[in-house]
């Protein structure tokens, strides 16, 4: 009667024809955690300067509501102080969104310069692989022809 083949042993000479390179996937996984904390610490001083920002227009809007809730003597006054606020809102709006701009400008450069510089080193990276793979091809074939 035949005996079946154990698919332990099977599996392990199939995973122990095909090597990995544990390193390579340590070096991998090291250089993602490093980019995505890089691309986290943008996002977060992103969103650090947008509360400030937000912060600040909030207190200004809330200033100019007090002044202009203010009661009045004269019917006029009230339309004065209602132009007042939007002319003063509107400025205010203009500088904030101004500064929302500059803020997303440097997380666009930011982001720019930590995609560079991740190319630039898989772009080495995978030079030095090619070049370990070739070599170790190299020296398999110079093996097998010298032992014929």
């Amino acid at each position: 009667m035949a005996k079946a083949q154990d698919m332990n042993d099977v599996m392990k000479d199939i995973m122990g024809a095909f090597p990995v390179d544990t390193k390579a996937m340590e070096d991998v996984f090291k250089n993602q955690a490093a980019m995505n904390e890089k691309l986290s610490g943008v996002a977060l001083e992103a969103a650090e300067k947008s509360a400030e920002i937000s912060n600040k227009w909030t207190k200004e809007t809330l200033s100019k509501l007090t002044d202009m809730s203010k009661a009045k003597t004269e019917p006029a006054d009230y339309a004065k102080a209602v132009t007042d606020f939007a002319s003063a809102n509107a400025e205010v709006a203009a500088e904030n969104m101004a500064a929302f701009a500059e803020v997303a400008k440097k997380v666009q450069m930011d982001t720019v310069e930590l995609m560079m510089s991740a190319g630039k080193e898989f772009q080495e990276d995978t030079a030095k692989a090619v070049k370990k793979a070739t070599d170790d091809a190299t020296a398999t074939a110079k093996k097998a022809t010298a032992s014929k």
